[in-house]
């Protein structure tokens, strides 16, 4: 049978020896069959990208999953009473309250996945934006009928200091002065208000492939095709608190509310709402395992105080636990005004993702405007609220395990970089979700190394021999294909951690000794 299922993926992962089907899933492991229809185990390093922190069919999962087929669960029960949902609310209101030291309610909106959470996120703020620069005009409008009620009562002049201010002249006729100052207010107003909203993200950030999320992910070959319909964003290169000086400057304004003071006409300056949201990642994941420094974090709250705006934490891969918290952005004391989970919420099962807003920028009728018919179901749900039961068991036991796990691992890495120096580059992370980066190979003297490199399939190729030579699987980071990603569960043992550290010396001889023949990846 021909291809149909996006053929050309397919025969690109081919070419690395990808191509694998996976017949079974449990733990940390993946299962293959071989020429005789036997299994062959795979530590399964990428997991999911992020989304097996509980790892493949969790028994307790999967046994609640099965409670709830057999007890018939509604999945389609729309627009009705959703009682789990709320249950799921609060309880993720009460683990973030605990990581961020604040009491105000967070407001849930469900999803199917990071991206849809993410567009949710944006769509909201642009409405909270659109909602309070129309109440900013109304009281405007009200200034102007309230200073031209005084001229008509012969209670208010226009100063000369009015025109001043307007850079316009002075009309010859004083009874066309006050009408003269509205219709410039007026006209600066309407420049103002028309602008379009600011939306800034970190350069490297990933935020899904949507058509408005794609326009948020730094990696311009993701954006450039679909420039045209929609979004547009600023991104701001990391630990660059200048940038954030120079674009609030750039873009903060004001509207003009005419008043009367004194007797005097007087024109108050109100901030103009100018900035849709700002998007990061506490480690940003597609952008090659890059945390987020402490001191740009705060630069970053910092920035959003002064320009009100918004914060989007995007916690879809570094979320749930990876990091030791629920949220990662929480050790850097960041708090968002929204945040994006998703992934591990669904316990590797479900398709869960959840669109968190502060109540200080809660606007109600979202809900009214905003919907999925999958999101909000009750078995999803319930396996989400499942994941947190389980995260918060025994004391939060499994967030001390993904730190003392990801110590292990992150331990082992270092060892490699320290053993070859010249062909690793940097180890990075935090917990379980940690990157390996290769000094850049497009210089090789071997020709598949080299070829591999300059053609941006380097990391595809060494998974590819990790996977046929080691039963290890892992893939590069999207949009930084020199590193390697380790987002196991935090089930991880001894035992494959060791079995990495053997596979990534091998890697690393080939790359020394530029073996490139001894990949094992399809000729």
């Amino acid at each position: 049978m021909s291809e149909l299922a996006e053929p050309n993926l397919r025969a690109l992962l081919a070419t690395a020896g990808l191509d694998v089907e996976y017949v079974r899933g449990e733990g940390n492991t993946l299962f293959r069959w071989d020429a005789d229809g036997g299994e062959v185990p795979v530590i399964d390093y990428a997991g999911g990208y992020g989304s097996l922190i509980l790892g493949h069919h969790h028994p307790e999962i999967a046994a609640h999953a099965h409670r709830l087929i057999d007890e018939q669960t509604p999945v389609h029960a729309q627009f009705s009473s959703h009682p789990y949902a709320n249950d799921l609310a609060a309880e993720l209101n009460r683990i973030i309250h605990r990581e961020t030291g604040t009491d105000e309610p967070y407001y849930a909106t469900f999803a199917n996945s990071g991206a849809e959470a993410i567009e949710a996120a944006v769509k909201h703020a642009e409405m909270d934006r659109v909602v309070r620069l129309g109440e900013l005009l109304a009281d405007v409008a009200a200034g102007v009928e309230e200073v031209r009620a005084a001229a008509r009562a012969g209670r208010a002049a226009v100063p000369d200091a009015v025109f001043t201010h307007l850079g316009i002249a002075r009309p010859a006729a004083d009874r066309d002065a006050l009408e003269a100052v509205i219709a410039e207010v007026t006209r600066r107003n309407e420049e103002r208000s028309a602008k379009a909203p600011v939306l800034l993200a970190l350069e490297n950030g990933f935020h899904g492939k949507l058509m408005g999320s794609v326009q948020l992910t730094h990696n311009a070959g993701y954006r450039a095709p679909f420039a045209a319909l929609g979004l547009r964003t600023r991104f701001v290169p990391h630990d660059a608190p200048e940038v954030l000086r120079a674009i609030l400057a750039q873009e903060r304004g004001t509207l003009l509310r005419p008043t009367v003071e004194d007797g005097q006409v007087r024109l108050d300056e109100r901030p103009h709402p100018a900035f849709c949201a700002f998007l990061l990642e506490p480690i940003q994941g597609e952008g090659g395992i890059r945390p987020l420094s402490e001191t740009f974090a705060r630069d970053i709250q910092e920035f959003g105080e002064a320009a009100d705006c918004p914060l989007v934490v995007d916690e879809i891969q570094s979320g749930m636990g990876r990091t030791g918290a629920l949220l990662a952005s929480s050790h850097l004391g960041l708090r968002g005004d929204y945040y994006a989970l998703a992934k591990s919420l669904g316990g590797g099962i479900a398709k869960a993702a959840v669109m968190l807003v502060r109540a200080a920028r809660y606007q109600p009728q979202f809900e009214l405007i905003h919907s999925s018919t999958f999101a909000k179901d009750s078995f999803s749900c319930h396996v989400a609220l499942k994941v947190l039961e389980l995260l918060e068991a025994d004391g939060g036991r499994i967030y001390r395990q993904a730190v003392e796990r990801g110590a292990a691992l992150e331990t082992m890495l270092d060892k490699v970089q320290a053993s070859f120096p010249d062909i690793v580059k940097d180890v990075r992370g935090r917990g379980l979700m940690l990157g390996l980066e290769f000094h850049d190979q497009s210089g090789a003297t071997s020709e598949a190394i080299g070829t591999a490199a300059r053609s941006g399939m380097f990391g595809y190729i060494i998974a590819g021999h990790l996977l046929n030579a080691h039963g290890i699987r892992t893939f590069p980071t999207a949009s930084a294909v020199h590193t390697l990603r380790f987002e196991p569960s935090v089930f991880l043992t001894d035992e494959e951690i060791d079995r990495l550290r053997i596979a990534l010396t091998d890697v690393c001889v080939i790359l020394r000794e530029q073996q490139g023949d001894l990949l094992a990846i399809p000729a």
